[in-house]
């Protein structure tokens, strides 16, 4: 590790100049239409230079992008959009017609848009005049904002990503963008203008430069950050009240990818699952980190609280009881269980891996670390913040290699006609899934930033995102 990371910096960035921005990752770059694995950076430079119909503000709640305000119908199978005065970037006014043209792009049949299994009830989407579009739906969804805010769903122009805001990018550096904050041209001279500390230069790097900058005070917020980097940051410290930790909604835990050996029992499955040892997982990380045991965080639109797995009223040495008697009779039938986990490369998926291996040992199981991407994994990694809160999404990630029964419950979720009974084919989803054991729920995702205090307005929040013209004060 580069010894840099073990020197911390007391001094603070004066509130003065651009607001410097480093996202871990690669060199930013705007979305284009591919939309299927977007990275952070990218997520990050295209939700500031090309906003959709809403985004989200710094406490990840929905506020007006292109639209000025909306409606929904009483059946919930409308919504209504009416845009506000925007000029793409060659100064040309934003019309509902583009809009309209440019979402029917994203929602088109075969679109490579990772949300596009979520946005299937969406029938139509039409001009209804020059500042209005209507949303048609085929099955009610009353958390469909929260997709539109996505930047998966942020109206693109043109393959040189002109949107129409909050910001202009310009060059700003090797792996750098700058970020000018767009000026209305209606707006009242007498009225504050952005001014230099306004701008944002948005820099993708390896974590370990990040940390490093931002301990040396050459930068004000580090984002992006995971449990693959967490190590880094831990053993950086940074100045107390700079290190920030978001409660994101999500899935964190381990994917079963192959139902054969001891992994083709759902008895075993369960037992597995169950003889995970979570508190001493989190504890190993973060006092703040919250484990998990039931695959939904909560009831959101289902119909009943999310299901149990049977082996939460156990107590640890019963469920380490259970599944060493499980190990015991398959190995008098194949040999020691042998488990393959794909993990994160670097120091956080080898401290992934130290807690996790401790467990499965003392199960009587032989582990195997393998990369993220290994076709021969048993069990992989998943780690995803929640674009909505809606428990389909939570189902469908977390169903990588489940039963057809669950697969077929999820199915009938989607495409349900009614709110109430998509409220029950998700409960009875939740409880096949749960049954089936192949997903190992552990925590919540861990997701960090590194603050400075300039950044006043910079909020934790469920979603983990931090958009860049809610920084200091609204550039809008």
């Amino acid at each position: 590790m580069p010894p840099l990371l073990l020197t911390t910096s007391c001094d603070r960035r004066t509130d003065s100049g651009p607001v410097i921005v480093s996202v871990i990752g690669d060199a930013p770059a705007i979305a284009g239409t591919d939309r299927r694995l977007l990275a952070t950076s990218d997520r990050v430079l295209t939700d500031a230079v090309a906003e959709g119909l809403v985004r989200f503000d710094a406490a990840g709640q929905i506020e007006g992008g292109l639209a000025e305000r909306w409606t929904v119908t009483d059946d919930g199978t409308s919504f209504i959009f009416r845009l506000r005065e925007a000029r793409w970037a060659d100064g040309q006014p934003v019309r509902a017609s583009q809009i309209v043209t440019l979402l029917k792009r994203q929602l088109a049949r075969g679109a490579r848009n990772s949300l596009a299994p979520y946005l299937s009830a969406i029938d139509d989407v039409v001009e209804m005049t020059p500042e209005v579009i209507e949303v048609e739906l085929a099955r009610p969804r009353p958390d469909l904002l929260k997709l539109f805010a996505q930047p998966e769903l942020a109206l693109v122009r043109s393959a040189r990503g002109e949107g129409a805001g909050p910001f202009r990018a310009t060059p700003g550096g090797a792996r750098a963008v700058l970020l000018r904050p767009i000026e209305d041209p209606d707006r009242d001279p007498d009225d504050d203008r952005p001014q230099p500390e306004d701008n944002v230069r948005l820099i993708g790097e390896r974590a370990a430069r990040a940390i490093v900058r931002f301990t040396q005070g050459r930068a004000d917020l580090v984002t992006g950050g995971t449990i693959a980097d967490w190590p880094l940051v831990q053993r950086a410290e940074p100045v107390a009240g700079t290190l920030r930790l978001d409660p994101a909604a999500g899935l964190f835990g381990l994917a079963v990818m192959r139902r054969d050996g001891f992994l083709a029992d759902a008895d075993n499955r369960a037992a597995l699952a169950a003889a995970f040892d979570r508190a001493a997982l989190v504890t190993a990380v973060s006092p703040d980190w919250a484990p998990a045991e039931a695959l939904l965080p909560d009831q959101l639109d289902s119909l009943a609280p999310p299901t149990q797995p049977a082996w939460t009223t156990l107590a640890r040495e019963q469920r380490l009881a259970a599944v060493r008697a499980r190990v015991a009779a398959s190995r008098v039938a194949a040999g020691t269980p042998t488990l393959g986990l794909a993990l994160p490369v670097g120091t956080g998926g080898t401290l992934l891996w130290t807690r996790l291996a401790t467990d499965l040992y003392a199960m009587g199981i032989r582990p195997l670390r393998l990369s993220p991407d290994d076709p021969a994994a048993d069990l992989r990694l998943v780690d995803l913040v929640a674009p909505y809160d809606s428990a389909r999404w939570y189902l469908s990630e977390a169903c990588l290699a489940c039963s057809d029964v669950a697969q077929q419950a999820i199915e009938d979720a989607r495409v349900a006609p009614t709110a109430d009974a998509r409220a029950a084919t998700i409960a009875r989803a939740d409880a096949a899934l749960t049954a089936d054991a192949t997903f190992i729920p552990l925590a919540r995702p861990l997701r960090w930033s590194l603050v400075s205090v300039r950044l006043a307005q910079w909020q934790a929040n469920t979603r983990a995102w931090h958009p860049l013209n809610h920084l200091r004060r609204d550039t809008r």
